[in-house]
């Protein structure tokens, strides 16, 4: 049963306890990343019948292949699937940053150039599971951003084929190449290359601890997102919301793993009570009932506070990855939240809206990191390359300054390579 805190009553120690569930995987994912640098593809394949048990006769999925799975998918889902694009979309266009150019004064002009990464990798969780939002959250961002090979890796199932919506979804994204590759040998593939898979610059997408800690440990050969932990969710909600829908909600991410966190922040002790209730009346319900009952148990909190400004402190400090406002003026309280990544307002969006088809991304910071980090967008497929262009003229009125600025850091050097110039003028 979920935990009832009263606010009052507890330590800030107590109230914001979060479980360790780290198991140290960074041996493992160190000897799987030195295999596919030392044997690429080789060790690619010996890893999908080892982890997949999929023996393949090649990497990448053909055109072939794309073809038959989009043929297989029900023409609703693929309906679905452009009605989300379409939002995913609009909104992430909105982001793209344009270049500047200064030149106010004379003799002087200044800049910053905004330019695509030129080749990217994807991650999308396979096998068992299928995540076709994962493979529009984060290509069409990629694509809008305008980099030029978008590679995708994802876990074949057993037989060696790869889930007909993850195919779908990626044709629908524009996904350049797909391969069947998955686990810390995917990360370490797109960070080195091998025979078949290109080298990226950058790695996106969630995945399981071994993924997570391949990112961790590729960082600098390559750029990566972020390091994505367990999913969270925090619904702040007041004693006229319907405790049905609050279980619900808090139960959608739940359902996701064991380790993830579902927590309720309200200033009404009733509808705490009537939260809790409804949980044990729902989980029972659930297909995936164990996972949800774990997390829930585990990882799972109610917090009573006095009133919603404490809420919405409380609600800062953990910093969620979807933080949910069921008030009747979302938009009052919105002004006041500093730390989350992603919010839904009011009482009729659900975050998974946000997972599937609403059009913000659903890539997210985790574990605390929205304090200091954002979510995946557009920005993480761009970077700036800034340039500075002075005539003659110009530098000799700013040389002395440039020189003087140089000797208080101790750099003779870089003084004399700026009068240098006006001394030859």
């Amino acid at each position: 049963m979920i935990k009832i805190m009263k606010y009052s009553d507890f330590s800030r120690e107590e109230i914001f306890a979060v479980k360790e569930n780290i198991v140290d995987v960074s041996g493992i994912v160190s000897e799987i990343i030195k295999n596919v640098r030392e044997n690429g593809d080789k060790a690619l394949y010996e890893y999908s019948l080892k982890f997949d048990k999929a023996e393949l006769s090649s990497l990448e999925v053909t055109d072939e292949e794309i073809e038959e799975a989009f043929a297989s998918v029900e023409p609703e889902f693929l309906d679905i699937l452009r009605k989300a694009a379409e939002n995913i979309t609009a909104f992430h266009e909105k982001q793209v940053r344009n270049s500047f150019i200064m030149s106010d004064k004379e003799g002087i002009v200044t800049g910053q150039k905004v330019t695509p990464i030129e080749k990217v990798g994807l991650y999308v969780p396979g096998g068992t599971a299928a995540y076709p939002s994962t493979v529009l959250m984060d290509s069409i961002p990629a694509k809008i951003a305008g980099c030029e090979e978008i590679v995708m890796v994802t876990p074949p199932s057993f037989g060696g084929k790869v889930n007909p919506v993850i195919l779908a979804a990626a044709k629908i994204a524009g996904v350049t190449r797909i391969f069947k590759v998955g686990g810390a040998q995917a990360v370490a593939a797109l960070a080195y290359g091998t025979e078949s898979i290109p080298r990226v610059y950058k790695i996106v997408g969630p995945g399981n601890a071994f993924v997570a800690e391949a990112k961790r440990q590729v960082y600098g050969q390559v750029s990566i997102d972020m390091i994505a932990g367990p999913s969270e969710i925090l619904v702040i909600a007041d004693g006229s919301s319907n405790p049905a829908h609050c279980a619900a909600d808090l139960l959608s991410q739940a359902e996701h793993d064991k380790l993830a966190s579902a927590v309720l922040v309200t200033d009404s002790e009733e509808l705490a009570q009537k939260v809790s209730e409804e949980l044990e009346r729902q989980i029972p319900l659930l297909p995936r009932a164990e996972i949800a009952r774990a997390s829930i148990d585990n990882n799972g909190k109610i917090i009573v506070a006095e009133d919603l400004d404490k809420v919405i402190e409380i609600s800062n400090e953990i910093a969620p990855e979807h933080l949910e406002l069921m008030v009747d003026n979302p938009f009052d309280l919105l002004s006041k939240v500093k730390n989350a990544g992603s919010v839904f307002m009011g009482r009729n969006c659900p975050e998974a809206l946000g997972d599937y088809f609403a059009g913000a991304n659903h890539t997210l910071p985790t574990s605390g990191t929205a304090k200091f980090s954002s979510p995946l967008s557009v920005d993480d497929f761009v970077k700036k390359i800034q340039y500075t262009y002075y005539t003659e003229d110009a530098l000799r009125k700013v040389a002395k300054d440039v020189a003087f600025f140089a000797h208080k850091e101790g750099l003779d050097a870089h003084a004399k390579s700026a009068v240098i110039r006006t001394e030859e003028i």
